[in-house]
């Protein structure tokens, strides 16, 4: 057997310190250069146009465009697009806008009681997209990222919660690291916590493998506060509860006990059966023309309508959405990191191995990129 001496294995430390620190120091701009251009909307895109964009592009959230000179960004931001050789301001954007603000616009009345015409539906998303920023908080979220930001610079931004980030490919600030307010380029590219993580899943697996095979619980990632509906809650209802309290998604348990009217509320969902989740994501499919009456359904009739219908697309047993991702307290954080990458969700939940489906809690791609970055800042 052989005997690594005390020398030897600080070697060894130095070494794998070493790696890590590389790949906190790869730029942001390695991640981007090969995404596509920037997915955006003007500001007089309807709703129906701005939800069509955010299926055809399979993007969660786009950017809005409007002239320079009569809007106040997100913020208070000045993002502006510029004409390369001039370096005339052509665009400023002015917010973002999600899947999650164009249905809690449509479910917006209190008296949608399913029993509404098509017509009303038709004439929520004729309204301009302008007109509905910042009734969500995830619209309000407007950055750039510098393009030379480290990523271990970006990850400090993307573990408090900011899900992503435009950077521009030509930025005239050199010295900037960080989320900026103002910024004008030529040609922006969107970052995301999802990039950031395919990134090291890609790039880092080597060098990160220690921190990889820790636990879920060992490492701290899980969030046992846990806001759940109800199966009985109404659609309108959860659509409600995630604008009200900033969420894209949340978990549908069993909780048959509770009243009638506490059914219409968020819930502690730990400790509760998983049955279902609930996200604005997966509606993207949702059929418009359909959508006012099913509203009044219960969340999980509801995302049955949603998945069952043709316009939801093609079936697909590896990433269908019905397939609850889950993960347990023993699991590495590789296994769930694969999870979040094959299946294209933002959210593991945690179950109890041996009481199959109690929930005990989340990992989202906030918590997985804060417990890496602390793995790559302590070297180990």
């Amino acid at each position: 057997m052989q005997v690594i001496t005390p020398e030897e294995s600080d070697n060894m430390r130095g070494t794998k310190a070493q790696m890590m620190k590389r790949i906190g120091e790869r730029k942001v701009k390695d991640i981007v250069v090969e995404k596509r251009r920037l997915v955006e909307v003007p500001y007089t895109a309807t709703l129906a146009h701005t939800m069509n964009t955010l299926v055809a592009n399979r993007v969660v959230a786009v950017p809005v465009a409007a002239p320079p000179g009569h809007w106040i960004g997100a913020g208070g931001s000045m993002i502006m697009e510029t004409d390369k050789q001039t370096g005339a301001v052509r665009k400023h954007y002015i917010g973002m806008v999600t899947m999650l603000d164009i249905l809690a616009h449509i479910a917006g009345d209190d008296s949608v009681n399913g029993g509404e015409s098509t017509n009303d539906v038709d004439n929520k998303l004729s309204v301009p997209v302008s007109a509905i920023i910042g009734h969500c908080l995830e619209g309000l979220s407007l950055w750039t990222l510098n393009p030379n930001t480290s990523l271990l610079d970006c990850m400090e931004v993307f573990s408090k919660g900011i899900h992503r980030a435009m950077v521009p490919l030509d930025s005239h600030m050199e010295n900037i690291s960080g989320v900026e307010l103002v910024e004008s380029s030529s040609c922006y590219r969107m970052l995301t916590q999802m990039d950031v993580i395919k990134f090291l899943k890609a790039h880092g697996h080597q060098e990160m493998r220690d921190v990889l095979a820790r636990t879920v619980r060992s490492t701290g990632a899980v969030t046992d506060t846990v806001l759940a509906v109800s199966q009985r809650t109404r659609a309108i209802d959860a659509i409600k509860c995630l604008r009200n309290a900033s969420l894209q998604a949340v978990p549908i348990v069993e909780a048959s006990e509770i009243p009638y009217e506490g059914h219409s509320q968020l819930i502690n969902g730990y400790g509760r059966k998983l049955v279902g989740t609930f996200s604005a994501t997966d509606l993207r499919g949702c059929p418009v023309d359909l959508m006012q009456s099913w509203l009044s359904l219960n969340v999980r009739d509801f995302m049955r309508r949603v998945y069952e219908n043709p316009s939801h697309g093609a079936p697909d047993l590896v990433n269908s959405p019905k397939l609850l991702v889950t993960c347990h307290l023993d699991s590495t954080l590789s296994e769930v990191i694969d999870k979040v990458t094959t299946k294209h969700v933002h959210r593991v939940w945690v179950v109890d191995e041996y009481q199959y489906g109690t929930l005990l809690g989340i990992i989202s791609l906030t918590d997985i990129i804060r417990v890496v970055r602390a793995a790559l800042i302590s070297g180990s």
